[in-house]
């Protein structure tokens, strides 16, 4: 037993000794010995030839499951008006002659229909479809049983994921927070998990005084934006080990931590933070105005209370390349120990940031088409998807106010009045 338990050791000792000596003390340094560019490219040939075995695959046998892009259903975009008319095309009856048909009640179930089976928020809250397999073992379709060639390199993947990448992540992240406790911290793109494409427009990098906005889709954008820069914190004060954890940062830096009743008071909230910017000798803050995380295809409501304040405000705009692994963190569904362990065993996590140029709130704007102006320019630099839901949605009920919205709009074409003297009107 005791020979085990020596043999265990020198193992420990010879693995510890690889990754200190090959990865440690060159992050430390700043220096590259090529391992990552290596690992990279060699995963790419691997995932392109597995993706053109998966497509010559489908050819030959054609009852393999083709991926969508299009969605699980085809949405007609006319508009409320042109869509009754169409189901109307069979009846005498004219939209502006004041008369309801009962046809018009198939306009409003098909658009129930559709919004329960595929809806614009509930697809955002659940992972990115990819195009193609990257040989990961979460997926829908079972690619892996193609061939034996494909089904050997799934294996191995799920061997190199898990045998040894999870190890050498583990290591890492606990030689990383042992370096932290003694003030020394490690670059994080030399650990294989997270990958930078680029830190794109630098010159426009977050300034003390000002507020950073950006759109969220994991825990880690804060671990990928401070690997660039510092930040403020902003967040509710906690208990047990987050709250010591929380106490500890307070002591390095200047975070903006409220209690629970102060969250709710939003003019308490508004005089922190801008007593916060005010001081230019301190940090920037780092907000994430959509309030939640979302799929890495689009940006939803920022919400407008970051953009109430003051200041300027640094939009910064990131995206992950969903090839290597998800990055996006379905808290519904993944408690967080579920979500580390699953970045832990993803190839990598490659993204691009981008920096935008500062902006500020323009004389007569108020606070929300502001937040909007911002979060268009996320989208377009980010290539997402511009949305104006609220990302409440995805825990909250639909307000009543967008159900009279669809009222209103059809009570306008039935009695002839336009859309501006409905929203005056009673529904």
């Amino acid at each position: 037993m005791e020979g085990a338990w020596d043999i265990a050791f020198l193992l420990f000792q010879v693995w510890l000794s690889i990754v200190v000596g090959l990865i440690v003390l060159p992050a430390m340094f700043g220096v590259s010995l090529g391992f990552t560019d290596i690992y990279i490219k060699v995963l790419v040939k691997t995932l392109e030839w597995a993706t053109l075995r998966i497509q010559r695959g489908q050819k030959e046998q054609p009852t393999l499951p083709l991926q969508s892009a299009s969605g699980i259903i085809e949405k007609d975009d006319g508009s409320m008006e042109e869509e009754i008319g169409e189901l109307r095309r069979s009846h005498p009856k004219n939209l502006a002659g004041g008369d309801f048909t009962l046809c018009d009640a198939f306009y409003f179930c098909k658009k129930g229909i559709e919004n329960i089976v595929e809806d614009q928020v509930t697809q955002r809250f659940t992972s990115e479809e990819l195009a193609s397999w990257n040989l990961l073992t979460r997926t829908n379709s079972n690619f892996r049983y193609i061939s034996v060639r494909l089904t050997i390199i799934w294996g191995l993947g799920v061997f190199i994921r898990y045998c040894i990448l999870l190890p050498l992540r583990i290591t890492l992240a606990v030689i990383g927070l042992s370096w932290l406790v003694i003030g020394t911290t490690l670059s994080n793109d030399r650990c294989f998990l997270y990958l930078s494409h680029g830190m794109h427009n630098r010159e426009n990098r977050p300034k003390k005084g000002g507020i950073c906005v950006a759109n969220h889709t994991s825990p880690i954008d804060i671990v990928i934006l401070a690997n660039d820069g510092c930040y403020a914190m902003v967040g509710q004060v906690h208990g047990g080990l987050m709250g010591v954890i929380q106490r500890s940062m307070v002591r390095s830096c200047p975070h903006v931590w409220f209690e629970r009743s102060e969250m709710k008071d939003r003019h308490a909230t508004a005089k922190r933070l801008k007593d916060h910017i005010a001081d230019k000798t301190k940090l920037p803050i780092l907000i994430f105005p959509e309030g939640t995380c979302i799929n890495n295809t689009s940006v939803m409501m920022f919400k407008k209370g970051s953009f109430e304040i003051g200041g300027t405000i640094y939009p910064v705009a990131i995206k992950y390349d969903p090839q290597f692994g998800d990055a996006f963190w379905n808290s519904a569904k993944y408690n967080m120990v579920s979500y580390i362990l699953r970045m832990m065993t993803s190839w990598a996590i490659v993204c691009n940031v981008w920096y935008l140029p500062p902006m500020t709130r323009q004389d007569g704007e108020d606070a929300v088409h502001f937040a909007n102006r911002v979060k268009s320019a996320i989208a377009q630099q980010g290539g997402l998807v511009d949305l104006s839901w609220d990302g409440g949605l995805k825990r909250e009920k639909v307000k009543e106010s967008f159900k009279e919205e669809q009222q209103k709009m059809y009570s306008s074409m039935i009695v002839g009045l336009d859309c501006h003297e409905a929203s005056e009107g009673p529904v």
